[in-house]
């Protein structure tokens, strides 16, 4: 298959999901129920959808660490959602001015989004991000939402592996096109406590990249 047909038949599947990819079942609890079928859901390959992209301490204010952390109906920690309400493209966040046109001319037909953290559902202001332009290693924060660049991040489907639902996350501040900067894990959320979401050089793209840089979303419960 190739790239374009890969990026449209994902943009297909981005448009009936109604925000990102929700190709994997989240098991029962996975936000909670205030926040409910609206909340959306990060988890990495590695560790499953057990454990999810959550606020450091809940606590909702910019400069936060977000962390791979266990989902639960009753912990808010773990409830983002999509504050646009549908679908979008790379271009269409261009076109707002909240990327590059140099990030536009590599990734413009590729699903983006922004995550805003709502715990219990109701909305912050503040999205998962990064606080500067993309750089190895940098660790991942909550950051306000009308940030340009840095809160919006771009579902890779053309590196994704054929085998999916998995696929990188690329933050949309980028400035490396042959390894971007994408959302890395680095430590078992079972055993190291509160391991913090990084940006790291995608390795091994397009053919093999690792599990650790591999992700895929899902929805809450039904209200």
């Amino acid at each position: 298959m190739s790239i374009k047909t890969k990026v449209l038949a994902a943009a297909a599947t981005l448009s009936i999901a109604g925000g990102l990819s929700a190709a994997a079942t989240l098991p029962a609890g996975a936000s909670t129920t205030q926040c409910g079928s609206a909340c959306v859901q990060i988890f990495s390959k590695m560790y499953g959808p057990g454990f999810v992209e959550s606020v450091f301490q809940g606590i909702a204010a910019a400069g936060q660490p977000t962390i791979v952390h266990r989902a639960s109906d009753s912990d808010p920690t773990g409830d983002f959602i999509n504050p646009l309400g549908h679908p979008a493209h790379v271009s269409d966040f261009y076109a707002k001015g909240m990327v590059s046109a140099a990030v536009n001319a590599h990734y413009g037909p590729e699903p983006a989004v922004q995550v805003e953290y709502a715990p219990y559902g109701q909305a912050t202001g503040l999205c998962a991000a990064v606080a500067t332009i993309a750089y190895q290693n940098e660790g991942l924060s909550l950051q306000p939402c009308s940030t340009p660049g840095t809160t919006v991040f771009i579902i890779d489907f053309a590196d994704a592996p054929a085998a999916k639902p998995y696929f990188p996350i690329v933050n949309a501040s980028t400035t490396d096109f042959t390894h971007p900067f994408t959302m890395t894990i680095d430590g078992n959320p079972a055993h190291k406590p509160f391991p913090q979401i990084t940006l790291q050089h995608m390795h091994d793209n397009p053919a093999d990249v690792p599990d650790n840089q591999l992700w895929n979303t899902g929805f809450g419960p039904a209200n």
